[in-house]
């Protein structure tokens, strides 16, 4: 299974439920934290195409957006294909 890295903030709500969806699946999960701001956040804005909200989740390396977009990969069936490898 894939490694997701996951760009949160304690209090966001978008945050929990992205990393509830991801709790569910057998996956390893890097949590980076980004509350203080900082070069974890610079890096993260880089990496994420200029898009400074959280959270911004990447499997194997690849962004794929925030909580809306991984729910929709959810909803249309594509997550698990996604973490296993596939499209």
């Amino acid at each position: 299974m894939a490694v997701v890295e996951i760009y949160t903030k304690q209090f966001c709500p978008f945050c929990w439920r992205a990393l509830d969806l991801l709790s569910s699946k057998d996956i390893e999960i890097e949590e980076i934290a980004i509350d203080g701001g900082g070069p974890k956040r610079e890096l993260m804005i880089e990496r994420a195409n200029g898009r400074s909200t959280v959270p911004q989740i990447f499997i194997r390396g690849e962004h794929v957006g925030g909580c809306s977009e991984l729910v929709r990969l959810e909803q249309e069936g594509r997550l698990d294909a996604l973490l296993k490898g596939g499209r």
